[in-house]
């Protein structure tokens, strides 16, 4: 029988699984807290619905924004002309669903900062650490928003080349953009309980690093939740509040394998 406080180290897919989960610890708020939760969807929801306007544009000038960007296929037989357009509208949607992601994130956080700020530190109380206050700042938060857009928009433009490959370039674009957006979320969700600890940007980076497996596993279940209908402004919440418990658990001691010792 292991000895107290030992615990069986998880693989890459055990960590990853353990960081989708923590997403689920953050949903579990809505019945704890649900008057703190539920003012995370005021923000949440205005960006959300400034967002779903200008991806309903998109796709309504999407037919004529590819064939200005094609006017070579133009000579073509139709089939072929049909296949390059489609398949550059395709990697259009895929960046701009990826900038959308990233973009609401940081602009949801900003705006919000006071709701999502007591979501967070309800969930440090109840897991008693209510006494950190090292201070983020309004500086801080637009610097940290500037970076993140500035890293989607490197992110959505990879994922619009990739989306060009011929067959494949669609899913292939799909599952990059997931996985990068995926950690781009989560570092920016977990940034304001690790700044609270006093922990600046470049040890932040490296926890991140330590723990890659559990912080994609959460940050893709967070861009996935995002991806449905309106997911996002009913997620963004349970984000907060999950990845505030995803920041503790960064910051735990590494565990070891069980020794067989009671």
């Amino acid at each position: 029988m292991a000895g107290a406080g030992h615990h069986r180290r998880r693989g890459p897919l055990g960590e990853f699984a353990h960081g989708a989960a923590l997403l689920g610890r953050g949903f579990s708020y809505w019945r704890r807290r649900p008057g703190t939760m539920a003012l995370g969807l005021i923000p949440a929801a205005i960006v959300g619905a400034l967002f779903l306007a200008g991806l309903i544009t998109l796709g309504a000038f999407l037919p004529a924004i590819t064939e200005a960007m094609t006017p070579f296929a133009d000579g073509w037989p139709g089939v072929w002309a049909t296949v390059i357009r489609v398949t550059v509208g395709t990697a259009l949607m895929g960046a701009a669903l990826v900038l959308v992601a990233v973009s609401f994130t940081a602009l949801t956080l900003l705006i919000g900062e006071p709701f999502y700020e007591r979501i967070w530190r309800a969930v440090e109380a109840e897991l008693g650490t209510a006494d950190i206050d090292a201070p983020y700042g309004f500086w801080r938060s637009v610097a940290d928003t500037l970076a993140l857009l500035a890293r989607g928009l490197g992110v959505a433009a990879l994922a619009a080349l990739i989306g060009l490959v011929p067959v494949v370039g669609g899913i292939l674009a799909t599952v990059f953009a997931v996985l990068f957006t995926g950690h781009l979320l989560a570092t920016e969700l977990t940034s304001r309980a690790l700044t609270a600890r006093g922990i600046p940007p470049a040890a932040r980076r490296a926890l991140m690093k330590r723990h890659r497996a559990r912080v994609l596993g959460f940050g893709v279940a967070t861009q996935l939740c995002f991806m449905v209908p309106l997911g996002a402004v009913g997620t963004m919440p349970a984000a907060v509040a999950g990845a505030t418990v995803l920041a503790r658990s960064l910051l735990e001691p590494a565990v070891v394998p069980a020794t067989g010792r009671s």
